[in-house]
């Protein structure tokens, strides 16, 4: 059995994500007391509403926090990845597993980028639009030519038959329409605050690149996946480097699992609240196995069935 961990992002957070580790498990207690943030991370997670747990910089530390929680809780069990990836912020949560980054540096950083990604957004106009049913070369000539419009670019590259583009409002509409006319299934507008993982993200870009400069980076343990290159670590290639370009570049999540799945993984774990990674893996290959965790039930549930 190969193991690979894949890390939920943000959207996928929900009301009292973690509350029930932490009454559960004392190293959750251990790990959620030990958050020294300008924000109560804790206090948040278990009883914030929806709305102020998905402000931007709020989520990220919060997924974040409860992932490294979820990855210790399995490490104790004897469960740790070969490989891991996650969906934009969650990316983060595979270094921290990795051991790349410690549990605070971890946080500290993904408040910073959220605070980053808030400011390089104030005051655009824009969307993101899950495009259902298309293939990836004519939706890119799609956006090649809404972006007459304005800036328009395939985002996310998640699973077959889904791709979210991502840009100015009246770019995003003129590509939405196009790829209706020219066959797509569907184009479901997301509830995001920005356009993500476009070259708008840009000024979160450059304060990312001077942030990483005085941030101390750990050796991998096991390789990450990561979200620009859909490969590990190449030689030349710096993780400051790559977390400085994936917040303004797309996020070619279904070519990392394919990845992981063509040397060898046959067992995935979605780490974080929902299953929206567990339906991407579905749409690529029937032929492995999928456990989420989330809480003491299905921790507990995937434990006993991958130790037995």
């Amino acid at each position: 059995m190969k193991i690979g961990f894949l890390y939920a992002g943000q959207g996928a957070q929900k009301e009292q994500m973690g509350k029930a580790l932490y009454e559960t498990y004392e190293t959750a207690q251990k790990l959620y007391d030990s958050i020294h943030l300008d924000i109560d991370v804790k206090d948040l997670c278990f009883h914030g509403d929806l709305a102020t747990l998905s402000k931007t910089s709020n989520t990220q530390p919060c997924m974040v926090a409860t992932a490294a929680v979820i990855t210790e809780l399995l490490k104790e069990r004897g469960i740790t990845p070969d490989y891991a990836a996650g969906l934009s912020l969650g990316e983060y949560s595979a270094l921290y597993a990795a051991g790349v980054f410690d549990f605070q540096t971890a946080l500290e950083l993904v408040r910073f980028r959220g605070l980053a990604m808030e400011d390089a957004v104030k005051g655009l106009d824009s969307m993101m639009s899950a495009i259902l049913g298309m293939e990836r070369e004519p939706l890119s000539a799609i956006c090649k030519e809404a972006s007459s419009e304005g800036v328009v670019e395939i985002a996310n590259y998640n699973c077959p038959g889904q791709l979210v583009i991502g840009g100015e409002k009246k770019a995003v509409e003129k590509a939405e329409a196009m790829a209706l006319e020219q066959g797509a299934k569907r184009a479901i507008r997301l509830n995001v605050s920005g356009p993500f993982h476009t070259s708008l993200l840009k000024p979160a870009s450059d304060k990312l690149r001077e942030r990483f400069q005085s941030v101390p980076f750990g050796e991998m343990r096991f390789p990450v996946i990561f979200n620009s290159t859909a490969k590990p670590l190449a030689e030349g290639e710096t993780i400051a480097e790559l977390l400085t370009r994936q917040v303004m570049s797309s996020v070619y999540l279904e070519d990392s699992i394919r990845y992981m799945m063509a040397n060898g993984v046959d067992t995935f774990i979605e780490i974080g609240p929902g299953k929206a990674l567990s339906g991407f893996v579905k749409k690529i290959s029937r032929g492995v196995t999928i456990y989420q965790v989330e809480d003491p039930e299905t921790l507990e549930k995937t434990v006993a069935s991958i130790k037995q």
